[in-house]
């Protein structure tokens, strides 16, 4: 009878869910170390008392670069009569932290983080900055381990999707006013009151609804004020593109 020790059962785990994580992106790698480590937040490295080099912080500068660059030529490629300053607001849209933690969540890259005991307990496989930062992180570990090509790939499959959604999402809150402004031609007043809070101070969520010219809206959480704010202006817009 084959016996099965914890730390085993533990590395069969984690092999299982890293082999899972590669076939849902369609990338296989031949360093797996550069995936767990793309994956492992500092919190779980500060724990175990591992050298800085084994959290993802330095592959994710790396993954940033080579993300600004494919988006950047993507934007280039794509968009032949467009000016600079638009092809860099554009840009920022597809690649700010929002936007990134939505392409991390459709890819479910929050199942998949090592984070450290504390980190986990307060919601951090949910934040926005540590997924965001994952992902570019991932980017950076498939450029090392398979170059610049399907890196490419990966990015504009998980990343320049639903460009226009994305847009819409970075700055939903401008994208309403306008939307309402151009609609009345007279001045929109927008307010987002407060609905709910939940949770301890360090791990807070809100929940606002949007309110135009007195009149309730859509409404939308976020872990921080703001955040709940865009999710509302977000579902607004939606809810009125519906009424049109």
């Amino acid at each position: 009878m084959c016996v099965v020790s914890a730390q085993e059962r533990t590395a069969i785990m984690v092999n299982r869910d890293l082999k899972e994580f590669q076939d849902s992106i369609g990338y296989t790698f031949q360093n797996s170390n550069l995936l767990k480590n793309a994956l492992t937040h500092s919190s779980y490295a500060n724990e175990r008392h591992w050298k800085y080099s084994a959290n993802n912080e330095r592959i994710e500068y790396l993954g940033d670069a080579v993300l600004e660059l494919i988006s950047s030529e993507y934007i280039y490629t794509n968009n032949s009569d467009m000016v600079e300053g638009k092809m860099t607001k554009l840009r920022a849209s597809l690649v700010c932290e929002v936007s990134l933690a939505v392409s991390a969540r459709n890819l479910q890259i929050g199942d998949y983080l090592y984070l450290g005991k504390g980190e986990y307990q307060t919601g951090g496989n949910e934040r926005d900055s540590i997924l965001s930062d994952a992902l570019e992180a991932v980017i950076g570990a498939i450029y090392l381990d398979g170059g610049l090509e399907p890196a490419r790939k990966f990015v504009h499959q998980f990343v320049l999707s639903d460009i226009e959604q994305k847009q819409l999402f970075h700055d939903s809150k401008t994208i309403l006013q306008e939307m309402v402004q151009n609609k009345t031609h007279e001045h929109t007043h927008i307010e987002y009151p407060i609905l709910k809070e939940e949770g301890p101070d360090h791990n807070k969520k809100f929940e606002v609804y949007c309110e135009i010219n007195g009149k309730r809206y859509a409404s939308g959480w976020g872990r921080t004020k703001k955040a709940a704010q865009q999710n509302a202006a977000y579902e607004t817009i939606l809810m009125l593109r519906k009424q049109k």
